[in-house]
């Protein structure tokens, strides 16, 4: 039986994703959460993203936190 997710056909644009890590990074600003605190949640056991996938998000969402006003 195939555990992987269901392919996608429709690709989502860059821009899409940069726009929803930002609004991570400022909910978690808001909520008075760390940038380690953030990282902590993206490193969590996920069923859909493997580890070498979370660690390259958790790369990214530092970046955006340190770029953000």
């Amino acid at each position: 039986m195939d555990t992987s997710p269901p392919a996608i056909n429709n690709r989502i644009s860059e821009e899409v994703v940069a726009e929803a890590i930002a609004s991570v990074v400022e909910s978690a600003r808001y909520q008075g959460q760390s940038l380690d605190d953030l990282v902590a949640e993206v490193l969590q056991d996920d069923p859909i993203l493997d580890q070498v996938q979370r660690q390259w998000l958790s790369k990214i969402v530092t970046q955006a936190w340190r770029s953000l006003p």
